[in-house]
């Protein structure tokens, strides 16, 4: 049965993960929460695939637009740290990632992935989820979808700025448009 968490209070975590320097770290939503954060948390599959890394990086490209909008990213996946870290170590032209401006967290007990509900239970991997959760810990959007389809980073950062404006966005706003 599908659930809603638009709304509700998102799942609080904290998991490990290689961060952006590539040592092994925590990351946690109460830190983000207590920083007075957006986070745009997002569930991929697997280490090591083809889809992954593409969205992988095309959000580490732009995450200077996300920090300025007062967000953390957080990508996780069923995956250790220690496959993360060498993922991270492997060159893109290698079908690996490089270098990364965010923290991958490591759901090795599937915990976080059965709480948002993205646990794809017989595979053991989470399916593509993302959550945009606001600095009081409200999940403001998410969306669920296929493994074989990469996410639009472009997409992400229009619906994190049109929640930041607090107000009613039409189809197809912009940022720059107005609201109604």
């Amino acid at each position: 049965m599908a659930e809603r968490f638009v709304g509700t209070q998102a799942p609080r975590f904290e998991l490990d993960a290689v961060m952006a320097n590539k040592e092994f770290g925590k990351v946690s939503l109460e830190e983000n929460m207590k920083n007075d954060k957006w986070t745009v948390l997002f569930f991929y599959p697997m280490d090591f695939t083809f889809v992954c890394p593409t969205e992988i990086t095309a959000m580490s490209d732009r995450y200077d637009e996300f920090e300025d909008l007062d967000a953390e990213v957080i990508g996780v996946s069923t995956d250790t740290i220690h496959t993360h870290l060498a993922w991270i170590n492997t060159d893109r032209k290698e079908n690996g990632l490089g270098e990364l401006k965010y923290p991958l967290a490591a759901d090795t007990n599937h915990a976080l992935s059965r709480d948002y509900g993205v646990l794809i239970e017989e595979e053991g991997v989470a399916l593509r989820g993302l959550f945009i959760i606001n600095p009081e810990g409200e999940v403001q959007y998410q969306t669920v979808f296929h493994n074989n389809i990469g996410r639009d980073v472009d997409e992400t950062l229009r619906v994190l700025q049109a929640l930041q404006t607090g107000g009613l966005c039409p189809a197809n706003w912009r940022p720059g448009q107005e609201t109604l």
